[in-house]
């Protein structure tokens, strides 16, 4: 005999029941324990709560996310059999069907996207609130940015976010690596995007708060060993410096209309502070974001090998979407404001 209930319905209250259930074994309270003599009348324990397995529930959550069974054992190095019976036991536990057969693989079914939401929301809360333990109990905003930007234009300014932060502590994090949002590596990141916030992924929403010019860079006795180049074609044959590809070049010369490409080479330092300090050396030409190279430009340290005008993506503020309009996130997003002046910003949802 059934209780009544819809499927559907049943997951919510299953989603609810478990986050109550981690709460509560976190209180360690014993249902068992009576009142001294003396104390108050015993009030009666309460009912056991019938909960799923936690790790089946985590399973089942890696699985929602990722969307199959194999990329999800490769998250929680298990195998895919192990995932497989851990979504079993869940269904078993709850009653209902939350997965069916999908071509060769699984997708979920209407409850099972319900109870996958729920279960995301309920894992979200454990790990802020596990983020706010593993920070001494003062909570935290956690800001990933790009290296070179975090040191040359925003550790200066960084006094004006913390005053706007109401006592949070602010850790600057400075990294290529792009953070996993949904393991809490990260409340915001701070990244520069070539192909704009259409390389978002789902769930995150993204802001443009600098389009920056990107300039051929070169020392001033670099430039003075070529004194006949004067246009971006001329650039090509000389020491080109990248980051991570020869990418960066090539899309910078097209833009500047050169064609007919030869296969570019240089070294490769995969940083910009890095690519900018191997410039200054005279170890060749670097594109670098005008928004790193102010000071040097003006103090002559660096050099324009060539005048331009061409802009490639821009640098982007990207979080959780469900987070977006929160008091924190609109606080980062009106310093980011403040220390670089909008032109025309885009957004996505």
């Amino acid at each position: 005999m059934t209780d009544g209930r819809a499927p559907a319905e049943r997951a919510g209250n299953g989603a609810r029941a478990v986050l109550a259930k981690m709460l509560h074994d976190g209180v360690g309270s014993d249902p068992s324990h009576t009142a001294p003599p003396h104390t108050a009348p015993m009030t009666q324990p309460r009912m056991a709560r019938r909960l799923p397995p936690l790790l089946a529930l985590r399973a089942f959550d890696v699985f929602a996310r990722l969307g199959t069974v194999r990329a999800a054992a490769d998250e929680l190095a298990v195998s895919h059999t192990v995932v497989s019976r851990h979504i079993q036991n869940l269904e078993q536990s709850v009653g209902v069907k939350l997965v069916a057969k999908s071509g060769r693989g699984l997708s979920l079914t209407r409850e099972g996207t319900r109870f996958a939401a729920q279960m995301h929301r309920a894992f979200d809360l454990i790990a802020d609130a596990s983020n706010e333990l593993r920070n001494g109990g003062i909570e935290a905003v956690h800001i990933c940015c790009l290296a070179g930007l975090a040191s040359r234009r925003l550790l200066g300014r960084l006094p004006d976010l913390e005053a706007a932060m109401d006592g949070r502590e602010v850790i600057l994090q400075p990294t290529s690596a792009r953070p996993d949002f949904s393991r809490g590596e990260a409340d915001v990141e701070i990244m520069y995007l070539e192909d704009g916030a259409a390389a978002v992924a789902e769930g995150l929403r993204a802001e443009m708060f600098a389009k920056p010019r990107i300039l051929a860079i070169a020392s001033p006795e670099f430039k003075a060993r070529y004194p006949d180049v004067r246009t971006p074609a001329d650039l090509v044959g000389l020491p080109l410096i990248h980051e991570q590809s020869t990418g960066m070049w090539e899309a910078w010369l097209e833009e500047a209309g050169v064609g007919d490409l030869p296969r570019l080479r240089g070294p490769r330092l995969w940083q910009a502070h890095l690519t900018i300090e191997a410039a200054r050396l005279g170890r060749g030409v670097a594109l670098v974001s005008d928004l790193l190279v102010i000071d040097t430009l003006a103090s002559g340290e660096l050099v324009e090998m060539v005048r331009s005008d061409v802009t490639i993506g821009g640098y982007y503020l990207i979080a959780p979407a469900q987070k977006w309009n929160t008091p924190v996130i609109a606080a980062i997003r009106q310093w980011l404001r403040d220390v670089f002046p909008p032109s025309a910003p885009d957004s996505t949802p």
